[in-house]
C-alpha cells in the first residue's frame, strides 16, 4: 500500500520500500520508519504530506526528510522498544478493546510479572520467545531496558531491545500473565527462557494490544514530536478489578479502588 503511493508519485523511479521491523497482523506501530530511493522533484519534507494524501486513514505519514545514501531504517537502528497494553477489569470496555487485551478472570499480581520482566535484561539466546518460522541465524539480542506500570485496571508493559524474535513480545507477554494470574512462577518463568524451553511457551498474547513505539539510531532523524511517544495512554477514572488469585496475598491497604475513587493522570514515557 506504501509502496503504490510511493511509485505513484514517482513513477520514474523503481521502488523498493524498507522498514524498521515487522509487525503481525492486527499489531499497532506508532511511529514504524522506512526508507525508499527518490528521484523525482517532491522535496523531502513535503513527501509526507503528498503521501497522506494517497494512502487509507488508517495510515499517516508524519514526518519525512532526506538521510545518507548508507543510511538503513532496519541496520541503522539501535533499538525497537514495544509497548503491551493490558486492560484488567472486569467489564469490557469498548474503547479499549482494540487496543488492548481484556484479561478478566483474576487481578494480575503486577509485582510479580515486573520481577519475571526484569530477568530478562541483558544479552541472552531468547529461543523460547521465537515462534516458527524466522530466517534469524541465532536467537541472541539484548533486552536493553523494561518497565511495567499499573494505573488502576490498566497495565503497560514495555521492552525496549536491540532487536526482535519473530513473535517475540506476544509469547513474552503471554508467560508474564501466566505469572501475574499465579499459574506460573517467577522462578519457572525464568527457567523456561534460559533453557530454551520453548514447547512449554505456549499461549501468545493477541495482537491488538501490542504498539511498536519507536524505533532509536544514534542521531535523531525526525523532531521529537513525530517519533518519540505516539502512542496515547489510556486513562479510566473507576476500577473494576476482578478477584485476586488465591495464591496471592494482598495487604489491606493494596490499591484495589472501589468504583469512582481511582483518577489516573496521563503518564509520560521517560528516554531509555
Amino acid at each position: 500500500m506504501l509502496e503504490t503511493a510511493i511509485g505513484a508519485l514517482d513513477p520514474q523511479c523503481p521502488i523498493r520500500s524498507v522498514a524498521a521491523g515487522r509487525t503481525d497482523s492486527g499489531v499497532h506501530a506508532a511511529a514504524q520508519v522506512v526508507h525508499f530511493d527518490a528521484a523525482g522533484p517532491i522535496p523531502a519534507e513535503r513527501w509526507a504530506k503528498a503521501l497522506n494524501g494517497r494512502l487509507p486513514a488508517t495510515i499517516r505519514v508524519r514526518a519525512a526528510c532526506e538521510v545518507p545514501s548508507a543510511w538503513h531504517a532496519c541496520f541503522s537502528a539501535r533499538y525497537r522498544r514495544y509497548r503491551y497494553t493490558i486492560h484488567n477489569g472486569r467489564s469490557p470496555n469498548l474503547f479499549l478493546s482494540a487496543w488492548s487485551w481484556h484479561r478478566y478472570r483474576l487481578r494480575l499480581d503486577e509485582q510479580a510479572m515486573d520481577a519475571a520482566l526484569n530477568t530478562l535484561v541483558g544479552e541472552h539466546d531468547f529461543a523460547a520467545f521465537q515462534r516458527a518460522g524466522s530466517r534469524r541465524a541465532h536467537a541472541r539480542t539484548t533486552m536493553q531496558a523494561v518497565s511495567l506500570e499499573r494505573q488502576g485496571d490498566l497495565i503497560t508493559v514495555e521492552l525496549q531491545a536491540s532487536g526482535f524474535l519473530y513473535g517475540m513480545v506476544r509469547l513474552v507477554m503471554g508467560q508474564l500473565v501466566a505469572v501475574g494470574e499465579g499459574s506460573l512462577s517467577v522462578a519457572a518463568f525464568e527457567q523456561r527462557w534460559r533453557t530454551r524451553a520453548r514447547a512449554e511457551v505456549r499461549e501468545a498474547a493477541p495482537p491488538q494490544g501490542l504498539c511498536l513505539l519507536r524505533v532509536g539510531y544514534a542521531e535523531p532523524v525526525f523532531p521529537e514530536a513525530a517519533w518519540y511517544d505516539c502512542q496515547p495512554r489510556f486513562q479510566l477514572k473507576s476500577s473494576d478489578p476482578p478477584p485476586v488469585p488465591e495464591s496471592i496475598s494482598v495487604p489491606a491497604n493494596a490499591a484495589l479502588s472501589e468504583p469512582g475513587s481511582l483518577d489516573v493522570s496521563p503518564v509520560s514515557s521517560t528516554p531509555a
